[in-house]
């Protein structure tokens, strides 16, 4: 198959990008300052937010919601093995249990079900993880919450533009963080935003991103700030600069725009991919949610092929096409097996889902020639190895 690699992601960066960087670079002031105030003020609308807090990852995004709420030693939280680890190993941070539950049948996200058996005394925090854009059933997610009294942080890295019941995912529950990494639906290169409407949480989490310092310590060198300040908590350094936060602005604005195109590929492998028994294309949520599609994710039934997950990505690159693998389930990995005694075949459904996954490209920039040509190299594998197997099957049986 002809024609240039396709990687798994390529960010689509235009002019208003660049001006927007070149303003703050041509304005003197770079690290935080009067655009992150703005791009916050921007996200907070977008979403529906009271607050929009800036910081420089969805990781730090989580700690600094769990440094909120309170979160202290011993403490335990529900956190669904498949994601990233950003997820869980905020827990950590604070000498509390990540408590592991596996994913829907059939899914990717958090089987509340699950969690609920897994409730205990010390449970104090559920955190729900819309998986590649799917947004998790956070009616379920609150029942639970609400009657064991348990907060309710919302890791949305994959889901803006998300939205649940008519509103955008972000104004739903307590604390939702996301993410502006360089392969997210919209980049700052590095960044996050955590959104909350209790205000006594945004006045900590503005203090604690910037050293425990009073909150407008981040303009002591303009004009109007003051060169005093004070220390009031041991704080961390998640502050995000103007520089990236101009990236962001830019973006936001094309939120939108870059969702409607990846909507139309995903519809579009949709189409394409219905007619192979071979594959499972990815679960579009309920009527009471809006998918964010950051991820395309098809499941393989190695059962009808002649090849395994990873040599399907290995056909796949050979045909000059980037595919990644979201995610290795936590409980799989030996940080989490040897620190909280996890083993393999602990979470079937998750297990399954990863042993089968493989994430598609499914970008902005994305050309119609480029989408046909993973459409091509998709159903292509798919049915060559189909016929294999059916070979095979036709001589035992001769």
């Amino acid at each position: 198959m002809s024609g240039q690699f396709i990687p798994f992601h390529r960010p689509l960066i235009g002019d208003e990008e660049r001006d927007a960087i070149e303003a703050v670079l041509a304005s003197g002031w770079l690290t935080t300052g009067p655009v992150t105030l703005a791009f916050e003020r921007d996200f907070a609308a977008y979403v529906g937010a009271k607050h929009a807090l800036a910081v420089n990852s969805a990781t730090a995004a989580l700690q600094l919601g769990l440094d909120a709420i309170g979160l202290r030693e011993g403490d335990e939280v529900l956190v669904p093995t498949y994601t990233f680890t950003s997820t869980a190993e905020v827990v950590t941070y604070f000498g509390a249990r990540p408590v592991l539950c596996d994913s829907l049948p059939g899914g990717f996200n958090i089987d509340v079900a699950d969690a609920r058996r897994r409730v205990t005394e010390r449970t104090r925090v559920i955190i729900p993880v819309h998986f590649a854009g799917e947004p998790a059933d956070l009616d379920a997610v609150n029942r639970l919450a609400s009657s064991n009294q348990l907060h309710v942080i919302e890791d949305a890295a994959h889901a803006l533009p998300a939205s649940w019941s008519g509103k955008r995912i972000g104004s739903v529950s307590g604390l939702t963080a996301f993410s502006f990494y360089a392969t997210k639906t919209i980049t700052t290169a590095e960044g996050g935003m955590l959104t909350t409407d209790n205000d006594e949480y945004a006045r900590r989490i503005a203090r604690m991103r910037l050293h425990g310092i009073s909150s407008d310590a981040w303009k002591r060198y303009a004009r109007e700030g003051s060169w005093y300040y004070e220390v009031e908590e041991a704080g961390y350094k998640m502050n995000m600069p103007d520089l990236l936060a101009a990236l962001g602005r830019a973006q936001l604005s094309k939120a939108e725009r870059f969702r409607d195109r990846r909507q139309q590929i995903a519809k579009r492998y949709d189409e394409q991919f219905a007619h192979l028994d071979e594959l499972e294309t990815p679960p579009h949520g309920t009527a009471c949610s809006e998918h964010a599609w950051h991820l395309y994710v098809v499941r393989i039934r190695t059962e009808q092929l002649g090849l395994n997950r990873n040599q399907f990505i290995e056909e796949l690159k050979r045909l000059g096409i980037g595919s990644s693998v979201h995610f290795i389930p936590l409980h799989l990995h030996p940080y989490y097996q040897r620190q909280y005694g996890y083993r393999q075949g602990d979470f079937a459904n998750a297990e399954d889902a990863y042993r089968r996954c493989i994430s598609l490209p499914i970008f902005p920039g994305m050309t119609d020639a480029e989408v046909e040509r993973v459409i091509a190299g998709v159903v292509g594998i798919a049915e060559q190895n189909r016929r294999r197997v059916a070979a095979v099957n036709l001589n035992v049986c001769s």
